[in-house]
């Protein structure tokens, strides 16, 4: 007979109080970095989180190294701002983060030309060219470093090899959470937490209503070794045969963006946000074990493809896979409002707007759970239905609720209310004050920020080149 679904009970034990903060905030990833960075920015103790040993999440560890969805091409004009900018901007000033400048944005033959390969350009639009909008090509160290630079900067308590294992609550509140580390397992108190575990592990821990969601997984790469100049001249001159080639190599992949490969800012290294896996669940261990797997067959399955076959590749060589699967979509927040697919086509503006993505908004309802008090959701496991979620999901939108989440907390406790009832207009005013954009304006911003160090990183690059 087997024990395997069988449950078991252990007896009850004593925990360690290993810390206590104003804030606590669960998961490094870009939401929940930011959300610490904003908190503490704001006069606040703040703990944060993460289970493995670096910062960036999805961005550094799952190497999602595009910085898009944060161009308005409505209104024409950067949407995502605040701490986002400022991470850009660092990485910038190492030369490790390149974007298209003002003058570049558009149909510009030369222009798309220069940063289509760089991933650098309107995917949402019908017209082909996409034309060239701001995005930010990145290195995954890069933000490992500024991350960490910008916590030490802000005193906040960071703690690493931290694995969230519940959530504390009293008297429907939230008071802190259990984490299982090397040590053992430690408690960590708070008076507010936010839960940018992207998963929705805390609240769904603390019975806060949610839905089940599920999207493609991916074992993200990077290919070392490329002649980029001679795989572009190839892709340019010989339409006919690369069409061809590159048709061959998505179906060795089993599944890609329309790019397969871009660029990078490290030389001959070149990001491939591939291979895409259907059917597969992102919280469940046997699915993510088959991701690792399985992608990996087909990573090495193309290596030997384009090492043969495609122009420029003939000498390239597995950089690395990403430590962390890529996963966009699993359990879903049910919030105080749940942001539709609707909502986002119609561009449907919000009084209690308090993050932007490309061109659509989002109401400060959908970080906060149902009857759970204290608690706040930032990331992509934030409330909305699976098809809006897929359409909102990128990393600077979730940096903007993140942004959005560690100012309410602070705001609440200095005001002595509870987290859902922040006032939305104090909350607006502070993160313009910080330099983000909550959405809460009707106009074109006024200003496109300088980003003075980046663009002296972009004149050194093309003298360089």
């Amino acid at each position: 007979m087997s024990d395997v679904g069988v449950w078991i009970s252990q007896p009850a034990c004593n925990i360690k109080v290993a810390a206590k903060a104003d804030v606590v905030v669960v998961g490094g990833g870009p939401a929940g970095f930011s959300a610490a960075i904003s908190a503490a920015r704001n006069g606040v103790k703040v703990i944060l989180l993460e289970r493995y040993n670096y910062l960036g999440g999805l961005a550094s560890g799952g190497m999602v190294l595009l910085l898009d969805d944060m161009w308005d091409n409505h209104l024409q004009e950067i949407s995502v701002r605040g701490v986002m900018l400022t991470v850009i901007e660092r990485m910038a000033a190492m030369g490790l983060a390149t974007y298209p400048r003002a003058d570049e944005w558009g149909s510009d033959p030369a222009s798309l030309r220069r940063w289509t390969r760089w991933g650098a350009f309107d995917f949402h639009t019908h017209s082909k060219p996409h034309p060239i909008c701001f995005a930010a090509a990145f290195d995954p160290d890069a933000w490992r470093r500024v991350a960490l630079d910008m916590v030490q900067e802000h005193r906040i308590q960071l703690r690493l090899h931290s694995w969230f294992s519940s959530t504390l609550v009293e008297d429907g509140k939230v008071k802190g959470v259990i984490c299982n580390t090397k040590e053992g397992t430690e408690a960590i108190l708070g008076d507010v937490v936010i839960d940018a575990t992207g998963d929705l592990d805390v609240a769904v821990s603390a019975e806060a209503p949610y839905i089940g969601g599920r999207y493609m997984l991916t074992t993200v790469f990077r290919l070392g070794g490329v002649d980029t100049d001679e795989a572009e001249r190839f892709e340019r001159e010989e339409p006919e045969a690369f069409a061809q080639m590159d048709k061959e190599i998505k179906q060795i992949l089993g599944g890609s963006w329309g790019l397969w490969w871009l660029k990078t800012p490290l030389p001959g290294v070149v990001w491939c946000n591939c291979p895409h896996m259907l059917g597969l669940d992102g919280v469940n261990v046997e699915d993510l074990t088959t991701a690792e797997i399985k992608g990996r067959k087909h990573i090495y399955a193309t290596l030997d493809y384009v090492r043969g076959k495609l122009p420029g590749f003939e000498r390239c060589f597995v950089v690395d896979v990403a430590p962390q699967t890529g996963v966009r979509q699993t359990r879903l927040l049910e919030g105080e409002y749940v942001l539709t697919k609707e909502d986002l086509a119609e561009r449907t503006r919000f009084a209690d707007s308090i993050a932007r993505g490309r061109d659509y908004y989002m109401p400060y309802r959908v970080l906060v759970p149902k009857v759970i008090e204290n608690l706040l959701v930032a990331g992509r496991h934030f409330s909305a239905t699976s098809q809006a979620q897929k359409m909102s999901r990128e990393i600077p939108p979730c940096m903007a609720m993140g942004e959005a989440a560690g100012t309410a907390a602070a705001l609440s406790l200095d005001a002595g209310v509870l987290v859902r009832n922040v006032d939305t207009s104090t909350l607006q005013r502070t993160l313009r004050t910080q330099g983000a954009d909550p959405g809460d304006q009707t106009s074109r911003n006024a200003d496109i920020p300088a980003l003075a160090m980046a663009r002296r990183f972009l004149e050194t690059h093309e003298k360089s080149n």
